[in-house]
């Protein structure tokens, strides 16, 4: 699907390359606290030595731990990115030409990895081609679009007093510089106006569990591109310095509390997580009923959505609780899918919302607590799937039967029975031409014609026994009124659906309510009887009762014995009411569709 995140290549940080980053970061940050503290321009020294060591060093430590902790999500890279393009801005503040020259071309650079950090948070991936476009554009403006402020601008017209020569310069034009960087602003405003409503979009989509893990950061880092857009209209429309200075200084601290806010939630996704697995072992320690388990790992990983699938290794499929197979989420799905194992053999995968893959250790430690009881599950998965098999092997054997049954009355209905019609046609004229004086030849023709036609009515009841015709034609409704109408005693019929249903459930009522019909007429003594076929919650009521004498016994009779079996077929049941002296009533329940 279009526009859709794609997994970012994983690149594992070593201890060795660990170490050289951290070291990296050291002798940068203390070598900037030197070169500002030493330099002989601007003031406010201490203050961003200060906001140098903070954010420098908030943004690569704790960029650091997240990339170790997770080498395939890009958020520990790019605060590690933040902070080292922090420490190229700050070159703007100190005394060696070439180094001031850097940071005066460069000074905004950590804003471009800052928006792609909180566009790609927590998952490290960028959704869609506008917030890749949003990137791409600020990495160009910071990078790129001051290219031609460097050529064209000298220090001193930048409103730097006391600054060193920009060694990029070649030559001096303010009007040409002014227009490019009120340009820039505009870009300046507009992209981080746009990051805030992406922020805004990301966080209203976000399940429960992971707003409750972004709302920290998309607030400050809110904060940051609020007063970053802010700042820039303010300069683009001519405000005192003083005011465009203290917006400025208002925007450091809500970067800097992008890192720190990011480490408290892993603390607390620890500690939560600690708290989760031991309420999780003490449950498991109690024993759950079935279905408790689902409950018990959501609660656990404080996300309600987390689903089970359990694997079947004959089949090589997963299936629910119930047996049902089920399919895993794909990476496109908005979910993610944790293996679960025992003995390294696989038994579950848990469902879970992609945000707790922040915290991986979490989902592992939960399903290893889990294992046994998963297993146990898993087990009964397996039954309920063998059992649902069986159910669906018995239904298939049962349509095929009803299909063959049909079948067998088309072809006694169409062949057999044609055949026997116009050998009594051919009898009939045979008898004709012998003529009323036909003698002995005329009285074997009348008994050849009497045999015939009780052979005809003969087949006709095996063919209507087989497969009624009426049933096929016009449905349960009519073929049910034909019951009633041929039985010997009166028969009311009531609530017969008028619809037709599907065709195996009209021939199963039909043979339940005849075979009913056919105990009355033998075994009750009844003087009356009646029929009921009534919907009632997706299944079918069929009832069919009388006056009679009672005492109808499953056990003893074999018609009721077939009529269970029947219904068992297609998950039906049979029921029997029969007190001696108060008549019987036969009920019976299956699936309507």
């Amino acid at each position: 699907m279009a526009g859709m995140p794609v997994a970012p290549p994983t690149l594992r940080l070593s201890r060795g390359l660990l170490a050289a980053i951290a070291a990296a970061a050291v002798v940068c940050g203390f070598g900037l606290v030197y070169l500002i503290g030493t330099a002989d321009f601007g003031s406010d020294h201490g203050l961003w030595i200060a906001a140098e060591l903070v954010i420098g060093f908030g943004f690569v430590g704790v960029g650091l731990f997240a990339w170790y902790r997770s080498p395939g999500n890009r958020i520990g890279m790019l605060m590690v990115a933040t902070g080292f393009a922090w420490y190229v801005g700050q070159l703007a503040r100190t005394d060696p030409p070439l180094l001031f020259s850097i940071g005066f071309t460069l000074e905004n650079l950590y804003v471009a990895p800052a928006v792609h950090l909180l566009l790609a948070y927590p998952s490290g991936r960028l959704e869609g081609w506008f917030d890749r476009a949003l990137v791409a554009c600020t990495y160009a403006a910071v990078t790129l679009g001051f290219v031609p402020v460097a050529l064209s601008v000298g220090s001193a017209a930048y409103g730097c007093t006391g600054c060193p020569e920009n060694v990029f310069l070649i030559a001096e034009d303010p009007s040409f510089g002014s227009a490019w960087l009120d340009g820039l602003s505009v870009i300046g405003i507009v992209v981080p106006l746009a990051v805030v409503a992406r922020l805004v979009q990301h966080w209203q989509r976000a399940s429960r569990p992971l707003r409750r893990t972004v709302t920290p950061v998309f607030l400050a880092g809110g904060a940051l591109m609020v007063t970053l857009a802010t700042l820039l209209t303010l300069a683009l429309l001519g405000a005192s310095r003083d005011l465009v200075d203290a917006v400025f200084y208002a925007t450091l601290p809500a970067l800097a509390l992008v890192p720190y806010l990011f480490l408290a939630g892993l603390a607390r996704g620890r500690m939560l997580r600690g708290r989760g697995l031991g309420r999780l072992v003490r449950r498991l320690g109690t024993g759950l009923e079935r279905g408790e388990l689902r409950a018990a790992l959501a609660e656990a990983l404080g996300d309600p959505s987390v689903e089970l699938a359990y694997w079947l290794p004959d089949s090589r499929q997963y299936v629910d609780a119930e047996g049902r197979p089920v399919e895993l989420p794909g990476p496109d799905s908005g979910r993610s899918v944790t293996e679960v194992e025992r003995g390294g053999r696989r038994i579950a995968a848990i469902v879970h919302d992609p945000t707790l893959l922040e915290d991986p250790e979490r989902v592992r430690e939960a399903g290893a607590a889990a294992a046994l009881a998963l297993e146990n599950e898993r087990l009964e998965a397996e039954l309920r799937a063998k059992v649902e098999e069986v159910r669906a092997s018995r239904s298939r054997l049962v349509e095929v039967g009803w299909r063959q049954r049909r079948r067998l009355e088309r072809d006694l209905h169409d062949g057999a029975q044609q055949r026997l019609v116009s050998l009594a046609l051919t009898l009939r004229m045979a008898q004709d031409r012998l003529g009323p004086d036909g003698g002995d030849a005329g009285l074997l023709l009348d008994r050849s014609r009497e045999e015939l036609n009780l052979a005809l009515s003969e087949l006709r009841e095996l063919a209507r026994g087989i497969h009624p015709a009426v049933l096929a034609d016009r449905g349960l409704n009519a073929a049910v009124a034909t019951l009633a109408d041929r039985a010997p005693l009166p028969v009311e019929v009531r609530d017969v659906p008028a619809e037709r249903l599907p065709e195996h459930i009209e021939l199963t009522a039909y043979f339940v309510i005849s075979e009913a019909l056919t105990n009355i007429t033998k075994y009750a003594a009844a003087s009356q009887a009646w029929v009921s076929v009534k919907h009632a919650n997706g299944r079918l009521l069929l009832e069919v009762g009388d006056d009679g004498v009672g005492g109808a016994d499953v056990a003893r009779g074999s018609g009721l014995r077939g009529l269970a079996d029947r219904l068992d077929a297609i998950e039906g049941r049979l029921y029997i009411e029969s007190e001696p002296g108060r008549g019987t009533t036969v009920r019976a329940t299956m699936p309507s569709a």
